[in-house]
C-alpha cells in the first residue's frame, strides 16, 4: 500500500495492462470483474484473470483524497480539475496519433499509451464524445488482419473503455464492435486475443445484452469454450448469463442454438461454471415456457437428463440453494408444458430421486423463514410442484394444458405409474404427518389425489400394502381447512369407487366413515376427533381477509403450475358448500346401508374397549363415593389387565378406536381417583386422596413396567405411549403462525419501556372502559407498543398513568363524601358509593408495586422496577430485556406460603379487551392479538397489516378474587401432623400432589388433545419415577406378607427411553416457529409453544429444547436462515453456538489462584451478557482453548478435599492425587457430588467457616450459569440428586440411593419395617405379634446400636443432647424422618439456595426446567462417552500433507482407539482444552478436529506433537512407527498440560 495513489510506470503495470506481444500474453491474477449472477460467494479467490481497469483508478482517487483531506475544498477541486484536464489532453494526443496514417509500430505505441491511460483514469476523465471518437478506430484495429498485438491491444482498450466508462458500450455497439469481437472469437487464431475478446464481450453484455444476442455473441463465446481454462470459461459463461437475463420474448432461435452446448457444460465439475450454465438454462426455460414446441425442443437437447442428474443427491457437483431450487423449478416448467419432458422424467425414474429429496430433506431445518406460500424458495414446495406437474388433473379439471396427453401416456405405461406410486405415496404421507404447514399438506394431498385417480384397483391395493391410507385420511379430516377437506373427500370417493368392497372395513375401523358423518351432522358427530363443518371457515372468508389476503395466495393456486406466478388476486375456486355436497354424495352413495350407520357400524375391538372404558369409569365413580375402597381393588386390577392385554395384543387398534373408546379419559380418571379435570381437591380428603393416587400409579405401573423381556417389541408402556403419540399426531391442531417477510424493520416502542427494537412495533390505541369512573385516559393518540412485552408489563405501565388521574378523581370524590356524611347520618345510595370511593382511595395509597402475574410459563416484570432495569441497560440488551418480562413474574413458593395478601397484590389490576374479547394476562400482546385473529387453529401467515393497522384495546379495572385466607392456612396445616408429614415427606413422589391439578396449558379441556397430553404426562412421570413406584409396590407386598424379607432390594422396573415421549410433529412445528424472523423472543411465537414447553417439555426433542432454552433464557434466536447449499450442512457447535451472539471480554487469570481469579471474574461479569475469554498470566495463549481449560481447572478446584462442600462418605468416596498440586487430593464419587450436610445451628466445622461454604456454592452457581450461557464444557460430576435440586425438584427418600447407595437402601428397608409394623398393628391388637416379625436382616433394631446422629457425620446430632437416645422400633420412624430431612433438606438447603442465587445472577435458573437431570448433565458437562471407532473417520479432518490413508494417520487412529477412558480425556483436553466433548459428540466439535503434518527441522522421531486448541488443530510429526508415535503422544498429553505457548 506504500505506492497507493502514485502513478506507476509501464514496467510496474500488471501483465494485462501493459504493452505485450501475443507471445508474452499472460493472464493476471486479479479477479475483480469475474462474476456470476447467482452468488457473490462463489470461489472468486480461484480467479486469475482481470477484466477491470477502473479499480486502480478509483483507488488512486480515494488515496489522494485521503492524503489531501486536510486541504481546503478548493484545492481538492483544483487538483482533480488539473488531473482531468491532463488526462483529456493525453487522450486527444493518442486519438490524433491513431487517426494519422502511421505504421504498425506507431499504432502499437499509441495503443500501449491508451491502455496505460485507461488503467489509471476515472470516469470523469472520459466523456461520451471521447468514447464515441475512439470507438470506430478501436473496432477497426480489432479487425486488423496481420498483427495480433494490435488486435490484442485494441480489444484490451475496448475492455478498459467499458470498464471505466460503462456508457461507452453503446458507442461501441453502434460501430459494430460486437460483430468484430465475435468474428475474432469464431476465428480463434490467437488464444490471448480470443481471451481478451471474451473479457470485452462480458463488459459490453452488462449494458447491451440485446445487441450481443442479435450479433450472435452466445454462440461466439460458447463454440470454442473447451479451448480455454476454467477461469476464462467462467468469464464466457458470465457473458451468456448477462444476455439470458434480458432475453426477448420473440426470436428465440439465437439462444436456442446454444442449448446443446449448455447442456454439455452441465457435466463439468467446476461448481461456479455449472451454476452459471444452470442460470442460463433456467432463464431460457422461463422465456419459452408458454410454448410447448420450444419446451419440447429443450427436452430433445438432453436438458431433462442433465438437470435431473444435478438435483440427485449422488451428484458430484454441490450447488447453492437458489440454483438447486431453480433447477427443480426448471423441471416444473418442462413437465407442465412438454409431454416429452413428462415421458423422459418417468422413464428415467424421477420418482426415486424425488423420494430421496423428500426423505433426506431436513424438514426441521431446511425451510427458509420467508419461504411460505408459493414455495419459490423452498425445496419441498418445488418438489411438490414438480409432482403436481407430472400428473394430470382429474376429469373435471381437464382444461389444464396437456392433461389428456399425460393421462394417455400414463394409461399406456402402467408400470411407470405403479413404480411412481410405490416410491412416493409412503413418503408423501410421512411428510404430511411430520407437521408441515398447510400449504405443503395441500400439495401432498393433491399429488395423492391425482395418483389414486390415475391408478387401477390392483395398483392401489399394492400401494396400500406399504401404508395405511385410511388412518392417514382420518388424521387429515381433523384439519379445519376446506381445501384440504375437499381433497381428502375426493381421495375417499375415488377409493370407494375402485375398492368399494375391500376399503369399507378399513374406513370404518379408522374412523373415515365417522369423519364424513361429522361433516354432515354436527349434532351426531364423533365426540372427540372430528370437528363439525360449521366450525371451519374458507381461507378467503371475510374474517380472514384482513389478516392474510394481501399475502397469502389461495390454496387453489398454490401448486397451480399452469398459471403464471405473477397472477394477482385470485378468488377461491371452491363453492361455499362444496365440501358438504361431496360429503353428502359419498354418504348417500356408499354409507347409506344399515351396516354403515355410524351408530351401528362399530368394530368388535372398539366395542370391547368402550365397554372396558365404561366399566372402569363406573367403578371409579362408585369407589369415589364409597370410603371402603379396598373391596374394589381386585376389580380395578382385573379391568386394567384386560385393557393392557387388548392394547398390547395382536389385534390391531386404530387411532380412531383408541381415542373414541374413551380409554384415555377413563385411565386418567382412574389414576386421579375421579378428580381429573377438577381444579382442586377437597381439604378434608387431601391426604387420603394422595395416598389413593399413589396406589393407583403402583397398580398401573406394575402392569406397564414389570416386564420380563425389556427388548420385546410389545413392551406394554412403549405400546401405550406409541398409541398416544399416534393419536396426538392425528388430533392436535396447534397452529403454526409465521411472518410474511424475512427481514424485520427496526422501531421504537413507547410502551412499556421506551426503547428501540430490532423488530416492528404494534400500533395501539388504549381506551378506558365506558363504565369506568375512576380510571383516567392514559393516551389520546396511537402509541407504539413492544409486541413481545406481556400484558402484565403493559398493565404496570398503564396503571401508573391511570392512577394519577384516578387519585385526583378519588380525592374529589372523598371531599364530596365528607360533606355528605356531615350533613346526614342516614344511609343512602350516595353514602354507599362514598364508601366504595373511600376504599378506592385507600387502595390508591398503597405503595406496593405491581408484582407479576402467574402465566403458564410466561411471566413479566412491571412497574417502576422494570423501568429502572431498562434505564440501566443499553440497546444491545433489548432481547435480554424482553426475556426479563418473562422472568420475574413466576409465582414464588415462599411468597405464596407467607399468606393470602401476596395473592391480592399479585392479582391483575387491569383487564384488557380487544374487539369485546378479554385478553389473557399470561400472554404477550402479540400472542394475545394473534390468538384472537386466528381462532380457527389453522396454519397462517401474518399479514403486513398486523403492523400497520391500529389495534383498539379497552382497559378496565380488574375484579380481584376473594380468597378465604383462614381456610387456605387451615388446608396448609391440615393432615400434616408428624406421622402424616413423615409419610408424605418421603413416601409420595412430589408429582402426585399436582400432576392432575396443575393447569395443563394449551388445548381446550374438552378436546381429545388435552386428555392425550395429560395421560402422556402421567406416563412420562411414571417412567421417570419407576423406581419410586415399584419400590412402594415392593414395600406394600412386604407389609401385607406377600414377601417375608427385604434382603435383596433390587427393583425390576423396565422403562423406555425418553425419546419415546417426543412428538416429532410438535417438534417440527416448534422448529418452524423458532426459524421465523419474529422469534427474537418466546413471546414472538404462538402461546402454545411456551405453554407446552412449561407443562410438557418431554414432547419436544432435546435439540429443539436446547434452541428454545437459548431463545427463552439467553435471547438468542435458534436458527439463522442459511441457504448456502442444498445439502444444508453446517451444524451448530454444542460448545460454540453462542460465541457470535454477545460481545467478548478477555480476562487475565492466574493459574496458581484459579478460584480467586474465578471469583473476581464472576464479580465483574456474571450479570453481563458477554462471552468471556481467558488468557493466563505470563502465557501467550488466548481464545477458545485456554477458556475451556479454565473451566476445567475450576471444576478440578471445586473437587478438591478440604473445602467441606461435598459429602465425605468413606464408602463412596476415594481421594486420589490431584493433577495440579502434589499435596492436593481430588474427590471422586461414583454416584457424583452432593452437598455435605451442615447442622443448621453450626457455623464452623473442621476449621471451615460455613459462610465460606455458601460463598463457594454461590461462586459455583455463577460459574455453572456462565458455562451454560457461553456454551463451555464444565467437567464437574454432580450427582443425579443434585441436578434435581438445580431443576427445582423436591427430593424424597427414594432419591437418597442416587447419592449414597447403602444409606438409601437401609432407609428404604427401615421404612418397609415401619409400614409393616403399622399394618400389623391395624389388624391385630397383640403388640408382641408385631414385634416378632420386625427384624432388620435378622437383628432387632435395638441391637443395631444406632444413635440419633446423621450416619457418617457423628457431629450432626439429630436431636438435642438432653433428648438423645438409641434408636428402637418405637422411634425408628422418627429417626428415618430426621435422617432424610438432614440429608436432602435442612442440612443442605442453605448451600443449595446459595448455588441458585449465584446462578440467577447469570440468568434465571428456572429456564433449566425444560431438561431432565441426564440432559442437564449432557448440556453442562458434555458427552460422557467420548467416541467410538466408527465416529473417528467420519468427524476428523486431515490436511496439509495427511489424508485418511496416510500411515501416520492410520497409526494415530489405532492408538486413539486403544486409549482407555482416562487417556481419552487427557488427549481431548490436550487438543481442545476440555476433557469432554460437547453435547452431540465429535459431530458437534467446531471447528472439526483437524490433524496436519508437522514439519520438523531435524529428526521427526525426536519431536513432540503440538496443538492449536482454539482451532482443534493437532500438528503430528510423521513418526517412523506406531510405537514411537504412541510414546510421544502419551508424553505430550500427560506432560503438556498446564500452559499455552507458541507451537
Amino acid at each position: 500500500m506504500g505506492s497507493r495513489g502514485q502513478k506507476r510506470s509501464a514496467d510496474e503495470l500488471p501483465a494485462d495492462k501493459r504493452a505485450c506481444s501475443s507471445l508474452e500474453f499472460k493472464p493476471s491474477t486479479s479477479n475483480s470483474s469475474i462474476q456470476t449472477p447467482v452468488n457473490s460467494s462463489h470461489e472468486a479467490h480461484d480467479a486469475d484473470m482481470d477484466t477491470s481497469s477502473s479499480t486502480s483508478g478509483s483507488t488512486r482517487s480515494e488515496g489522494e483524497g485521503e492524503r489531501d483531506s486536510c486541504d481546503s475544498d478548493n484545492n481538492l477541486h483544483d487538483y482533480y480539475r488539473r488531473q482531468t484536464s491532463g488526462d483529456q489532453s493525453k487522450f486527444n494526443k493518442v486519438l490524433s496519433s491513431l487517426t494519422e496514417d502511421i505504421d504498425e509500430s506507431g499504432q502499437l505505441a499509441a495503443l500501449t499509451e491508451l491502455c496505460e491511460l485507461l488503467s489509471f483514469c476515472t470516469d470523469s476523465s472520459l466523456s461520451g464524445l471521447m468514447a464515441d471518437s475512439f470507438s470506430p478506430i478501436l473496432v477497426k484495429l480489432a479487425r486488423h488482419e496481420s498483427n495480433p498485438d494490435i488486435m490484442l491491444l485494441a480489444i484490451r482498450a475496448i475492455t478498459y473503455f467499458c470498464d471505466v466508462h460503462p456508457r461507452s458500450s453503446s458507442f461501441l455497439v453502434r460501430h459494430d464492435a460486437v460483430p468484430a469481437l465475435c468474428q475474432r472469437l469464431m476465428a480463434i487464431e490467437y488464444l490471448d486475443v480470443a481471451e481478451q475478446c471474451l473479457q470485452a464481450l462480458e463488459k459490453i453484455s452488462r449494458e447491451q445484452p440485446l445487441a450481443c444476442l442479435q450479433s450472435g455473441a452466445i454462440m461466439a463465446v460458447l463454440t470454442y469454450i473447451d479451448f480455454f481454462s476454467t477461469i476464462v470459461q467462467r468469464v464466457a459463461l458470465s457473458t451468456v448469463v448477462n444476455i439470458c437475463k434480458k432475453l426477448p420474448s420473440e426470436c428465440p432461435s439465437p439462444f436456442m442454438q446454444a442449448v446443446p452446448i449448455l447442456c454439455h457444460l452441465l457435466r463439468y465439475e467446476d461448481r461456479q461454471l455449472v451454476e452459471s450454465v444452470a442460470t442460463c438454462l433456467i432463464k431460457i426455460a422461463e422465456r419459452v415456457c408458454h410454448s410447448s414446441d420450444m419446451l419440447d425442443e429443450l427436452c430433445k437437447r438432453g436438458l431433462v437428463q442433465q438437470a435431473t442428474h444435478l438435483i440427485n443427491f449422488n451428484s458430484r457437483t454441490s450447488l447453492c440453494q437458489p440454483i438447486y431450487l431453480g433447477l427443480i423449478g426448471l423441471l416444473v416448467k418442462l413437465a407442465s408444458g412438454s409431454i416429452v419432458a413428462v415421458r423422459i422424467l418417468f422413464e428415467i425414474n424421477i420418482s426415486t430421486i424425488l423420494k430421496d429429496i423428500l426423505s433426506s430433506h431436513d424438514l426441521s431445518h431446511g425451510m427458509p423463514s420467508n419461504a411460505m406460500v408459493d414455495g419459490q424458495c423452498n425445496q419441498v414446495h418445488e418438489v411438490l410442484k414438480l409432482l403436481n406437474g407430472l400428473l394430470p388433473a382429474a376429469a373435471s379439471e381437464q382444461d389444464i394444458p396437456l392433461a389428456s396427453d399425460k393421462k394417455a401416456f400414463l394409461t399406456s405405461q402402467p408400470d411407470l405409474l405403479q413404480r411412481f406410486g410405490l416410491d412416493l405415496l409412503p413418503i408423501l404421507i410421512q411428510v404430511v404427518n411430520s407437521g408441515v404447514n398447510l400449504y405443503v399438506c395441500y400439495g401432498c394431498l393433491s399429488v395423492i389425489s391425482k395418483l389414486i385417480y390415475l391408478s387401477t384397483a390392483d395398483m392401489i391395493l399394492e400401494f396400500l400394502q406399504s401404508t395405511n391410507i385410511s388412518s392417514f385420511l382420518a388424521g387429515v379430516f381433523t384439519r379445519k381447512d376446506h381445501h384440504v377437506l375437499l381433497l381428502a373427500l375426493k381421495i375417499v370417493e375415488t377409493l370407494l369407487q375402485k375398492l368399494s368392497n375391500s376399503i369399507l372395513s378399513s374406513f370404518i375401523k379408522e374412523g373415515v366413515l365417522f369423519a364424513v358423518d361429522a361433516l354432515l351432522s354436527p349434532q351426531r358427530c364423533s365426540q372427540f376427533m372430528f370437528p363439525p363443518l360449521n366450525s371451519m371457515k374458507l381461507s378467503d372468508d371475510s374474517s380472514q381477509k384482513s389478516a392474510s389476503r394481501d399475502v397469502i395466495r389461495c390454496l387453489c393456486f398454490t401448486f397451480d403450475t399452469g398459471r403464471s406466478p405473477t397472477t394477482s388476486k385470485m378468488t377461491c375456486k371452491l363453492d361455499k358448500d362444496s365440501v358438504k355436497h361431496l360429503a353428502e354424495h359419498i354418504n348417500t352413495s356408499y354409507f347409506a346401508t344399515e351396516g354403515m350407520n355410524p351408530e351401528k357400524g362399530l368394530t368388535d375391538i372398539f366395542l370391547k374397549l368402550r365397554t372396558l372404558s365404561s366399566a372402569l369409569a363406573d367403578l371409579v365413580n362408585t369407589n369415589a363415593k364409597d370410603t371402603t375402597s379396598d373391596q374394589h381393588e381386585e376389580e380395578f386390577s382385573r379391568i386394567l389387565q384386560e385393557i393392557v392385554s387388548i392394547l398390547n395384543g395382536k389385534d390391531s387398534i386404530s387411532t380412531f378406536e383408541f381415542v373414541e373408546s374413551g380409554i384415555v379419559k377413563s385411565l386418567l380418571n382412574y389414576l386421579s381417583n375421579g378428580q381429573y379435570m377438577d381444579q382442586k381437591v377437597g381439604i378434608e380428603g387431601a391426604g387420603s386422596h394422595l395416598f389413593v393416587i399413589e396406589k393407583r400409579f403402583e397398580v398401573l405401573g406394575k402392569l406397564l413396567l414389570s416386564f420380563s423381556d425389556p427388548h420385546s417389541v410389545d413392551f406394554p408402556l412403549a405400546t401405550l405411549v406409541r398409541r398416544l403419540q399416534n393419536s396426538l399426531a392425528s388430533v392436535e391442531t396447534f397452529p403454526v403462525i409465521l411472518s410474511h417477510s424475512s427481514k424485520l424493520r427496526s422501531s421504537y416502542a413507547t410502551v412499556p419501556h421506551g426503547r428501540g427494537t430490532s423488530y416492528p412495533c404494534l400500533k395501539v390505541q388504549f381506551f378506558k372502559g365506558e363504565e369506568e369512573v375512576y380510571l383516567g385516559d392514559c393516551f389520546k393518540n396511537v402509541v407504539n407498543v413492544d409486541p413481545f412485552s406481556t400484558l402484565v408489563a403493559i398493565e404496570g405501565y398503564l396503571w401508573s398513568k391511570a392512577s394519577i388521574k384516578k387519585t385526583e378523581q378519588a380525592k374529589s370524590a372523598t371531599s364530596t363524601m365528607v360533606e355528605v356524611s356531615s350533613s346526614s347520618q342516614s344511609r343512602s345510595p350516595d353514602s354507599v358509593e362514598s364508601n366504595r370511593v373511600s376504599n378506592h382511595v385507600n387502595e390508591i395509597q398503597e405503595e406496593k408495586s405491581c408484582s407479576a402475574f402467574s402465566g403458564l410459563g410466561e411471566t413479566a416484570s412491571v412497574g417502576g422496577k422494570a423501568d429502572k432495569a431498562v434505564n440501566s441497560t443499553d440497546l444491545f440488551d433489548v432481547h435480554a430485556i424482553l426475556e426479563q418480562d418473562h422472568e420475574r413474574g413466576g409465582v414464588n413458593k415462599s411468597t405464596v406460603d407467607e399468606g393470602c395478601s401476596t395473592d391480592e397484590d399479585s392479582s391483575p389490576k387491569l383487564r384488557f379487551h380487544l374487539e369485546g374479547q378479554q385478553l389473557d394476562h399470561g400472554l404477550t400482546l402479540y400472542q394475545a392479538i394473534i390468538q384472537e385473529q386466528f381462532k380457527g387453529e389453522n396454519d397462517s401467515i401474518l399479514s403486513s397489516k398486523l403492523w400497520s393497522q391500529v389495534h383498539k384495546i379497552t382497559y378496565r379495572k380488574a375484579i380481584k378474587p376473594k380468597q378465604n385466607c383462614a381456610e387456605q392456612r387451615n388446608f396448609q396445616g391440615r393432615d400434616f401432623s408428624l406421622s402424616n408429614k413423615v409419610r408424605t415427606c418421603y413416601q409420595y413422589a412430589s408429582f402426585f400432589s399436582d400432576i392432575f391439578h396443575s393447569k395443563l396449558a394449551g388445548p381446550n379441556k374438552s378436546s381429545p388433545t388435552y386428555d392425550i397430553l395429560s395421560l402422556l404426562k402421567c406416563l412420562e412421570c411414571m417412567n421417570r419415577f419407576r423406581f419410586h413406584i415399584m419400590s412402594r409396590e415392593r414395600t406394600h407386598s412386604f407389609l401385607e406378607g406377600t414377601i417375608d424379607n427385604l434382603y435383596n432390594w433390587n427393583i425390576s422396573a423396565f422403562g423406555i427411553h425418553q425419546n419415546e415421549f417426543v412428538s416429532s410433529k410438535l417438534t417440527e412445528k416448534l422448529e418452524q416457529q423458532m426459524r421465523d424472523p419474529l422469534a427474537v423472543s418466546v413471546g414472538g411465537m404462538p402461546s402454545w409453544c411456551s405453554q407446552l414447553m412449561a407443562s410438557c417439555p418431554f414432547l419436544f426433542g432435546f435439540e429443539a429444547r436446547c434452541k428454545y432454552f437459548r431463545l427463552a433464557a439467553l435471547g438468542q434466536q435458534a436458527v439463522q436462515p442459511n441457504s448456502s447449499n442444498h445439502d444444508n450442512e453446517g451444524a451448530i457447535s454444542g460448545r460454540r453456538q453462542n460465541s457470535g451472539s454477545y460481545p467478548r471480554k478477555k480476562f487475565l487469570v492466574n493459574r496458581n489462584k484459579i478460584l480467586e481469579s474465578a471469583a473476581q471474574m464472576m464479580n465483574l461479569h456474571a450479570h453481563q451478557r458477554v462471552v468471556l475469554e481467558v488468557e493466563y498470566n505470563e502465557e501467550v495463549g488466548t481464545g477458545l482453548g485456554p477458556t475451556l481449560e479454565f473451566y476445567t481447572l475450576v471444576s478440578h478446584e471445586f473437587q478438591k478435599c478440604g473445602l467441606c462442600l461435598w459429602r465425605e462418605d468413606h464408602t463412596a468416596l476415594i481421594c486420589i492425587d490431584g493433577l495440579e498440586a502434589e499435596d492436593s487430593r481430588t474427590l471422586v464419587s461414583p454416584l457424583g457430588l452432593f452437598p455435605r450436610p451442615w447442622f443448621p445451628g453450626v457455623d464452623k466445622a473442621k476449621g471451615m467457616e460455613f459462610s465460606e461454604v455458601t460463598k463457594k456454592f454461590a461462586l459455583l452457581g455463577q460459574i455453572v450459569g456462565k458455562a451454560l450461557q457461553d456454551g463451555r464444557v464444565f467437567d464437574l460430576p454432580f450427582s443425579k440428586a443434585f441436578y434435581k435440586l438445580i431443576l427445582g425438584k423436591e427430593l424424597t427418600l427414594y432419591d437418597i440411593q442416587s447419592l449414597d447407595l447403602q444409606l438409601g437402601k437401609a432407609l428404604l428397608e427401615f421404612q418397609a419395617l415401619i409400614e409393616r409394623r403399622r399394618h400389623l398393628e391395624s389388624i391385630s391388637d397383640q403388640q408382641s405379634c408385631a414385634e416378632l416379625d420386625l427384624c432388620f436382616h435378622g437383628a432387632r433394631i435395638e441391637d443395631l446400636c444406632l444413635e440419633f446422629t446423621l450416619p457418617g457425620y457423628p457431629d450432626y446430632v439429630l436431636k438435642s443432647a438432653s433428648d438423645s437416645k438409641m434408636v428402637n422400633m418405637s422411634n425408628l420412624e422418627e429417626y428415618v424422618s430426621f435422617v432424610v430431612d438432614a440429608t436432602i433438606r435442612t442440612g443442605i438447603s442453605r448451600q443449595v439456595e446459595a448455588f441458585k442465587s449465584g446462578f440467577d445472577q447469570v440468568f434465571p435458573i428456572r429456564h433449566l426446567q425444560l431438561f431432565t437431570e441426564e440432559e442437564l448433565e449432557r448440556l453442562l458437562c458434555g458427552e460422557r462417552e467420548l467416541w467410538d471407532s466408527n465416529e473417528l473417520l467420519n468427524h476428523l479432518k486431515f490436511d496439509h500433507g495427511y489424508t485418511a490413508s496416510s500411515p501416520p494417520i492410520v497409526n494415530l487412529l489405532q492408538i486413539i482407539q486403544e486409549f482407555d477412558h482416562e487417556q481419552q480425556r487427557l488427549f481431548l483436553r490436550f487438543v481442545t482444552g476440555a476433557p469432554r466433548l460437547p453435547s452431540g459428540g465429535l459431530a458437534s466439535l467446531n471447528p472439526k478436529l483437524t490433524i496436519v503434518r508437522k514439519h520438523c527441522s531435524n529428526w521427526a522421531d525426536a519431536d513432540l506433537p503440538s496443538v492449536m486448541t482454539c482451532a482443534n488443530y493437532l500438528k503430528l510429526p510423521p513418526y517412523s512407527s506406531k510405537e514411537r508415535m504412541k510414546e510421544k503422544l502419551l508424553y505430550a498429553i500427560t506432560e503438556g498440560q498446564g500452559s499455552f505457548h507458541l507451537s
